[in-house]
């Protein structure tokens, strides 16, 4: 096809705005999906996307859409709306020229509004706004389109009205993304040059790769090099999504697509890498992405009956899906050989562990989820630590940082009270404040991470009855007042329930996690003892009783040293016991950190 009726773009959206639903309808105009086989959400092919209604991976389709009488070919990605799943939205936008942006008529610019249109301009691309949802009572479609103009500052000329559901104003929309977005700019002459935007593991054609071609034209057959690994492999299938699988003889500048080349291994594919061909190779690699800032750590154990070699091989045909996540080698005293995973957010490390479960059958023992602190040693030299664990001793500290993000909610102007009291519960620190409409305002924190990471989210939709929502992004680290938390179970220090906290909330935390552990662990046959310690200092202690047998049952009488004896023998054989025994700790403890605040 002729480059100039190409079009790449993604649709881009807060949470439950419809991008969807949109892309279903344009799927349906195209006539890519008969109408028999069509449903909800056609392109959220996962289970658990289709479990929890949002997207998760972003999904590719070329569509043949027909205007005016002329073919044109759409290469439509529909991208996840959720903050924690940017890193999807980001690798999706390097793959197109242009971007939809949509806004729900009833609620206006939202702050994940704010963040992608950020990202689409930081990625030069051409934006089409798009209010969706005009079909409803509540719909304010004028309003939401002088928002998108005084927050974006995007001009509300070009707004597209809409309803996905019905498909109301569709035909517009796809004659304004003719006009509007430009074709892609790609010498088909050129030497090939595909970006690999993302990519999968199939037990039988070995690693998919998922490419937009941006110079060159590659062909089926033909031999290929991976930049980045240096290692060539001959293109046995080349296709586009249609939305299935179709496979076809070649792909040209401007075009997306997947390449199967019998890849087994899957530390050769890498996503951000560049193909080109192997006997004349292009000059030099595409720019790639920039790798993702990993701001939650957890350690992930293999569960009983699970083996190290198979939680490795199921986090690599992972990676290869997700590139989000990272992993590395991790041993702890009590779990054994486990791995350290890195994640974008807790919703990231959710998802992750679920499909651990599902898609690679592997059950995991989950710790506790940290942040990642920067220390300043004595000796002048800066190191970033994943876990309270790894902190070296704290004499030879001399500041401990933690991360900072810049936080923008956007809330109903009554809730705008409630969440500063909220803000300053959290240790945050008020930025700005700005009106979007005479009802609606948009606040600017700054947190440090670890307050907002476990129920922030929660605790703000309550105060703001539902209607609140927020985007944020890390912006440094900043020293502060934190201590490392050790938590003694029988005066032993288990490292995977250690934690680093602001020295003003770590008697409260400290006493608030040792009630809830021990609910966790059961009684053992000798009185198990939990403490919580700063340095040498104890801060919080709990008990967990023995189970106790009557021994003196059996004495119906006689001198009162018979019974006493008894006892004395019983408490010996306890205290040996306990010097000698283990305390079993259950998976669920070490998730009680993750319980919210009471």
């Amino acid at each position: 096809m002729d480059q100039q009726n190409i079009r790449n773009f993604s649709i881009v959206a807060h949470i439950d705005h419809g991008k969807s639903t949109l892309a279903d309808r344009l799927l349906q105009r195209s006539g890519a999906i008969a109408e028999r086989d069509m449903k909800e959400q056609a392109l959220d092919d996962m289970d658990l996307e289709r479990e929890r209604g949002i997207t998760i991976k972003a999904s590719a389709v070329t569509l043949e859409m027909v205007v005016d009488g002329e073919s044109y070919m759409f290469n439509l990605i529909d991208t996840p709306g959720h903050v924690d799943f940017h890193y999807e939205v980001d690798r999706a936008m390097a793959a197109c020229d242009g971007a939809l942006l949509v806004v729900d008529a009833t609620q206006g610019v939202q702050a994940q509004t704010v963040a992608n249109a950020y990202a689409a301009v930081g990625n030069d691309l051409e934006i089409i706004p798009v209010v969706n949802k005009i079909d409803l009572a509540s719909a304010s479609p004028e309003d939401a389109a002088l928002e998108i103009e005084h927050v974006l500052g995007i001009s509300a000329e070009h707004v597209q009205f809409i309803s996905a559901k019905s498909g109301e104003g569709i035909d517009e929309m796809v004659h304004a993304i003719v006009k509007l977005l430009p074709a892609p700019t790609g010498d088909a002459a050129a030497p090939l040059q595909a970006l690999i935007f993302d990519s999968e593991y199939n037990d039988y054609r070995g690693v998919i790769c998922y490419v937009r071609v941006k110079h060159g034209t590659v062909r089926k057959g033909q031999k290929v090099l991976l930049m980045g690994r240096r290692r060539e492999y001959l293109i046995s299938e080349l296709g586009k999504f249609r939305p299935r699988m179709t496979p076809c003889d070649q792909l040209q500048a401007g075009e997306t697509g997947y390449m199967v080349a019998s890849i087994k291994s899957l530390q050769d594919v890498t996503v951000g890498d560049t193909i080109t061909d192997a006997v004349h190779p292009a000059p030099e690699p595409l720019p790639g992405y920039q790798p993702p800032q990993h701001m939650v750590f957890c350690d992930f154990y293999p569960s009983s009956g699970e083996t190290y070699d198979n939680l490795r091989e199921a986090l690599e045909r992972l990676s290869l899906n997700d590139a989000s996540f990272s992993f590395q080698p991790q041993h702890s005293d009590a779990l054994g050989p486990g791995y350290r995973c890195g994640f974008l957010g807790l919703l990231h490390m959710d998802i992750v562990q679920e499909r651990l479960e599902r898609e690679c059958g592997v059950s995991v023992v989950q710790t506790a989820p940290s942040v990642t602190y920067e220390i300043l040693l004595r000796s002048g030299e800066t190191k970033r630590v994943e876990s309270a664990g790894d902190l070296p001793d704290m004499g030879s500290i001399e500041e401990l940082r933690e991360p900072i993000v810049e936080m923008q909610i956007i809330t109903p102007a009554e809730g705008v009270g409630a969440i500063m009291q909220l803000a300053e519960n959290k240790r945050g620190e008020f930025k700005k404040q700005e009106y979007l409409s005479s009802t609606r305002v948009m606040l600017t924190y700054e947190f440090p991470f670890n307050e907002i990471l476990y129920d922030f989210y929660d605790k703000l939709k309550s105060v703001t009855r539902g209607y609140g929502t927020m985007d944020y992004h890390v912006i440094g680290y900043r020293a502060s007042d934190l201590v490392k938390m050790d938590i003694l179970v029988n005066a032993k220090p288990v490292d995977a329930l250690s934690l680093i906290c602001h020295r003003s909330k770590a008697d409260h935390r400290g006493r608030r996690f040792l009630i809830k552990l021990r609910r966790q662990i059961d009684r053992h046959q000798f009185e198990v003892r939990l403490q919580a310690a700063i340095g040498g200092k104890i801060i919080a202690a709990e008990s967990i009783k023995a189970y106790r047998k009557d021994v003196t049952a059996k004495c119906y009488g006689g001198d009162v040293t018979r019974k006493r004896k008894l006892l004395e023998k019983q408490k010996a054989g306890k205290k040996r016991m306990k010097t000698i025994g283990n305390v079993e700790i259950p998976q669920k403890a070490f998730m009680t950190v993750l319980e919210p605040e009471d």
